[in-house]
């Protein structure tokens, strides 16, 4: 019951100053807006990346010449498929287009690649020469559909017309939004590609544990060759939103030096009118424990307030309206982007820290100038 009166009489404290009280309020909720936004739309993008890469290949081989990536005979798939514990061997054709028209980059794969993890939203994958299937964003930035024509420039400069066959719907939106799939043959006219060449090797095993026992065997049986696994592609894809959301939290961190400033200005010293209230509540009765555990809770409170708002509203700005002012940032500089609809995803961990580092600077500049004070003879704190 003790607690509960000091709770209320927190309340009722925090009322009486509804201006500062706001104020503070705003400030300390729009703080924890920015951090917590970057932090879900980061672990959130992650995990869409994961998603992503999951149904991959485990091992993707690539030749090298002079530190480039260079193509890869499809003979060489041969050679890797008798490495034992290998599964099966794919070469991929697959590059980059960039369309003049919407200015967008488009990419490019053939069917020969895998596409198990790719369904369609109406039609079917291309069978014959001048067919393809298009991810939805292609669709929506050249204003075609089922049965249309997509026409590209090809490296002789020359247009070439394709039927759309299909347009593509996936788990992952990242995955298709720029996605123009054709038949392999199709590819390598349009790229100038010679037939015996592909741009990478996809390769699948029985045993994942012997991932990186079969990438030696591969780099010692291809020299020139560099064997990734989906591990290090997962690493490096995490890598790569840690660095950018870390770039964001540094943009942001004028929010958290008006939050100090804001802290030191509390742990600095209290008003004239919180001394005097200090004073006549030393005066009537209360202890130093008392006047302490009061202003905890006026600290706890605006703490929890703030903070429980702030997540809920980067909550709702993340993951019902795809963060529109991160996400372009987090998610890279192409033009053509998806719809993003980020998996909601809440580290706990790192809601933890968020909260350590916000709330408890806050309730402690409440705490140490109200013991300052309490310490005090009450006359000359009212005097004062």
């Amino acid at each position: 019951m003790r607690y509960l009166k000091l709770l209320e009489y927190a309340l009722a404290s925090l009322l009486r100053r509804p201006g500062k009280t706001s104020a503070i309020l705003i400030v300390y909720t729009l703080m924890i807006v920015v951090l917590a936004s970057v932090l879900f739309l980061t672990q959130s993008l992650k995990t869409e990346a994961t998603t992503m890469l999951v149904s991959g290949p485990e091992l993707v081989v690539q030749k090298t010449m002079a530190g480039r990536h260079e193509l890869v005979p499809t003979a060489d798939a041969v050679r890797l498929a008798e490495i034992p514990g290998v599964k099966d061997v794919q070469p991929r054709v697959w590059g980059y287009y960039y369309d003049a028209l919407t200015e967008s980059n488009y990419t490019l794969q053939g069917t020969g690649g895998s596409t198990e993890e790719l369904t369609l939203l109406q039609g079917r994958l291309p069978e014959g020469e001048g067919e393809c299937a298009i991810g939805a964003g292609v669709a929506q930035s050249r204003r075609v559909n089922l049965d249309d024509d997509l026409i590209m420039i090809d490296h002789d400069n020359i247009g070439r017309i394709f039927i759309v066959t299909g347009v593509f719907e996936s788990a992952s939106d990242m995955l298709t939004q720029d996605l123009v799939v054709m038949p392999d043959d199709s590819l390598r006219l349009f790229f100038g590609m010679d037939k015996g060449l592909a741009t990478d090797l996809a390769v699948s095993v029985y045993n994942p544990k012997e991932i990186e026992t079969i990438a030696n065997k591969v780099k010692r049986i291809l020299p020139d060759s560099r064997p990734i696994t989906r591990h290090e592609l997962l690493r490096t894809y995490h890598a790569v939103f840690d660095w950018r959301g870390g770039m964001m939290l540094a943009l942001f961190s004028s929010a958290l030096m008006a939050f100090c400033i804001l802290a030191w200005d509390k742990a600095t010293g209290i008003s004239a009118g919180e001394k005097r209230e200090i004073g006549i509540l030393k005066a009537v009765g209360w202890d130093t424990g008392d006047v302490l555990l009061l202003k905890f809770w006026e600290g706890i409170v605006i703490s929890l307030l703030a903070f429980l708002g702030g997540c809920v509203a980067a909550f709702f700005l993340v993951f019902l309206w795809g963060a529109p002012l991160l996400s372009i940032v987090l998610r890279g500089w192409s033009v053509l982007f998806p719809s993003l609809q980020p998996t909601p995803f809440v580290d706990l961990y790192q809601i933890a820290t968020l909260a350590f580092l916000t709330i408890v600077p806050y309730v402690a500049s409440t705490v140490i100038p109200t013991w300052r004070a309490a310490v005090t003879d009450p006359d000359e704190v009212m005097r004062a």
